[in-house]
């Protein structure tokens, strides 16, 4: 039989303890509260307390806080200037982040439930952006370049579709002038592109395609410096093929138009000079990168900032 002064005194330990457990329970749960305090509830802000929120975070640089609260704003108040101007900093956040794919689709939610809203420019212009720096092509996976011409035709040409739309649609629009310098590039990027297949059909003996591509170049890209190339390969290889009468007609017009071309060489080795070219030279690197998507145009640099508020 235990002792009556045993059992009291093991009720007495089970008691202080109990009473210490529901004591740091507290203690815990006021510290908590404490530190949740020190963060504005979103719920209870209006929408302009919102989107200063989202503003605040966008100068710090903190893009998953502007998110959350641009998200909330969207969510309690669906309409009105503050729900058109978080659509488009979604967009804008999105880009910074580096998440091109979500900023596309942010742009294009925006330009769908806004047509006519003033800053459709500017949401066309992010799109173009996104594209312009999306997943490179199998080349730079390989090796790691950053030449625009290997990338994936398919964003190559996501960015000029926006860009032109920017330009046709909004002529007077702030953004026009860079759109229309990246049309530009793009376009010579494309260009590059079918010269690298006719190079690559050209070094495996398939003369008819190198010249077929080449002609591609011929008809889409006159004003872009890639003509000198296509020119260049169609000549080359209508000798190969022993077309003498179409050799020297190229021939002609090569001379005509670039006098001082390395195609006219007696000398030339294409199959040394040209396998290199496949990839890019480091020049070639070097002169993308003074147009990709995070630097800064001479003109403005606009895109590095936040859309233009409406409200």
């Amino acid at each position: 039989m235990i002792p009556s002064y045993a059992m009291n005194s093991d009720r007495s330990i089970l008691r202080t303890v109990a009473l210490c457990g529901l004591l740091a329970a507290m203690l815990v749960s006021s510290a908590c509260s404490s530190l949740k305090s020190d963060e504005p509830d979103l719920e209870l802000l209006s929408a302009e307390a919102l989107y200063g929120q989202a503003e605040e975070a966008k100068l710090k640089g903190q893009w998953e806080n502007a998110l959350k609260a641009l998200s909330a704003l969207e969510a309690r108040y669906p309409y009105g200037h503050f729900a058109k101007q978080a659509q488009l900093d979604t967009a804008y956040v999105y880009y910074k982040m580096r998440q091109d794919g979500l900023a596309i689709a942010a742009a294009d939610r925006f330009l769908t439930l806004n047509p006519t809203h003033p800053s459709c420019d500017y949401a066309y212009y992010i799109k173009g952006l996104a594209s312009f720096k999306e997943v490179p092509g199998w080349k730079g996976v390989i090796t790691g370049r950053t030449n625009l011409a290997d990338r994936d035709p398919a964003s190559i040409n996501n960015a000029i579709e926006a860009f032109s739309t920017l330009v046709q649609r909004y002529p007077n629009s702030r953004y026009k002038s860079d759109a229309e310098k990246r049309i530009v590039y793009l376009e010579s990027a494309r260009a590059e592109q079918q010269i690298s297949i006719a190079r690559f059909y050209y070094l495996r003996g398939a003369y008819l395609a190198a010249i077929n591509r080449s002609k591609t170049v011929l008809d889409l890209y006159m004003d872009r410096p890639q003509i000198e190339d296509a020119l260049g390969i169609m000549y080359l290889s209508y000798q190969q093929m022993h077309m003498a009468d179409l050799a020297a007609d190229t021939r002609r017009v090569l001379t005509l138009n670039y006098p001082n071309s390395v195609y006219l060489e007696t000398s030339i080795d294409p199959n040394k000079s040209w396998f290199s070219g496949l990839f890019g030279s480091d020049d070639e690197e070097q002169e993308e990168q003074t147009v990709d998507a995070e630097q800064e145009p001479a003109e403005s640099g606009i895109y590095l900032r936040s859309p233009t508020t409406y409200y």
